[in-house]
């Protein structure tokens, strides 16, 4: 059975995707046709064969009532299922608008009534569905390792077993191999920091580390609960994985060339530049129950020294009641009704604010909570995304976008100063708990806000109980 390498050093994961299939210009055929196509066998036994091989898109627990031959509305129920099966792959099975509250990335628009219709007249059904799912290496690698899975029944990689009595520091066990791989793939683990069979020093931290982040009592000691988040098994993998394909098939094929992306799951932020990755940080975004929601939303200018006025929620929950010394002692001051804090080294936005232009209220910024950046699962945030060495990004981008001068001015000011960049900016906040490495080896990640259940339970997985990611920013920045 093939089993998932685990590799320590990632690269993130590309979401530029190749274009789906678009129907010829030359001679379309109207999309009212499809209500009399005829379906010659040619046709019908490509898209029956396509949807036999339904699971190299991971949309093998989805199904499909394709009619008997020669059955009486063979001809109708095959092109309501060709258009069913298309979508899927084109667009998703699922929308996510309805799985989330808040979704507004650019997602796939294809006609494919029209595409369907003109695969019938050339006779191209097989070829027409083959283009619809993204072509991105990245995708390609994710079914590569899902059918790999999948062959293997889920059975290739049991569950790290439970004991009698829990495992100690110190120990020698024949599970540690297994759970030191598990502990590099959740990333609190460097590859070849240990040698893994003794439950060492190196080790231990590791887990404890990982138990506080889940709200488990960081002794070390690994019991049920440590072994709950450790374990995955091939069926847990390729469930994963059928997941990150699901999240990938609902994005835009020709993303902007030059954009920023910021993956929500494993807190990292990505900068393209005419196609390239430039630049790759750190970043903490929302915690569990102030996460930061999946939208698509263009930076338009950078603010130097930046104000915060706190939102009413973050005034009640963290400040109220704690009186004037506070906020003196904050550089905060009431404002027409309002909680302003003013520019300055405490100012919860730091010395830069990256600014979008969205209604929730969503942007980049720079903090002086600095620690937070070496944590392992950085979601600790009221929903706004930090960006390590803020100040070191903003000139990049000040630079890429000729207006470094400027930039450069309104930082020294010391006070509050805008800059509009010439050209907006694309940010795209996503969450993908499935990475590929620089071997084309797919790395499960952690689900910090259990999202990825919803997903599975759409396209017919079983559902899973996890731990979460335990609430608990320690500061009342956004």
């Amino acid at each position: 059975m093939r089993k998932i390498a685990i590799a320590a050093s990632l690269t993130v994961l590309s979401l530029t995707l190749a274009s789906c299939g678009e129907p010829s210009p030359k001679n379309p055929i109207s999309a009212a046709s499809l209500e009399t196509a005829q379906w010659n066998s040619k046709a019908a036994g490509e898209l029956r064969d396509r949807i036999d091989r339904r699971d190299e898109h991971a949309l093998d627990h989805v199904a499909f009532a394709l009619p008997e031959k020669g059955k009486d509305g063979e001809d109708r129920a095959l092109t309501d299922e060709a258009l069913r099966f298309a979508s899927a792959l084109a667009k998703g099975s699922a929308d996510p608008a309805k799985l989330y509250p808040i979704y507004t990335l650019a997602r796939p628009d294809i006609d494919l009534r029209n595409g369907l219709a003109d695969a019938l007249m050339q006779g191209k059904v097989g070829e027409w569905l083959d283009n619809l799912a993204p072509k991105d290496p990245h995708y390609l690698a994710l079914s590569k390792a899902y059918v790999a899975l999948r062959k293997g029944d889920g059975q290739g990689a049991p569950a790290i077993p439970e004991r009698a009595r829990p495992l100690e520091p110190g120990s020698t066990d024949a599970r540690i191999p297994a759970i030191a791989l598990q502990l590099i793939a959740l990333g609190y683990l460097d590859n070849g920091s240990t040698k893994p069979t003794r439950y060492d020093a190196v080790m231990t931290k590791a887990v404890q580390r990982m138990q506080a982040d889940y709200g488990i009592k960081p002794d070390g000691i690994i019991g049920s609960d440590a072994l709950e988040i450790l374990n995955f098994t091939d069926g847990d993998r390729a469930r994963s994985i059928g997941v990150a394909m699901e999240r990938l098939r609902w994005l835009e094929r020709n993303a902007p060339s030059t954009r920023i992306d910021v993956n929500t799951a494993t807190s990292q932020l990505t900068y393209w530049r005419d196609g390239k990755i430039v630049d790759s940080r750190r970043v903490v975004v929302g915690e569990p129950d102030t996460e930061t929601p999946l939208l698509q939303s263009p930076i338009y200018r950078l603010v130097a020294n930046p104000t915060w006025t706190v939102p009413r929620s973050i005034e009640k929950k963290e400040i109220a009641g704690k009186g004037e010394g506070y906020l003196r002692q904050n550089n905060m001051v009431w404002k027409d009704g309002w909680i302003v804090q003013q520019p300055g080294p405490k100012n919860s936005l730091g010395l830069v604010k990256f600014d979008m232009q969205n209604t929730h209220a969503i942007y980049l910024h720079d903090t002086p909570a600095k620690a937070l950046f070496n944590e392992v699962q950085r979601q600790r945030s009221h929903g706004c995304v930090r960006v390590e060495d803020a100040l070191g990004f903003a000139e990049i981008l000040a630079r890429d976008a000729g207006v470094l001068e400027e930039w450069r001015k309104a930082r020294d000011a010391g006070e509050e100063g805008f800059v509009a960049l010439p050209r907006k900016l694309p940010v795209r906040l996503m969450y993908q708990t499935v990475v590929v490495d620089d071997g084309g080896n797919a790395i499960i990640r952690a689900d910090p806000y259990g999202w990825d259940d919803r997903v599975a339970k759409a396209l017919g997985f079983p559902s899973v109980a996890a731990h979460r990611l335990k609430s608990g920013g320690n500061d009342v920045g956004p």
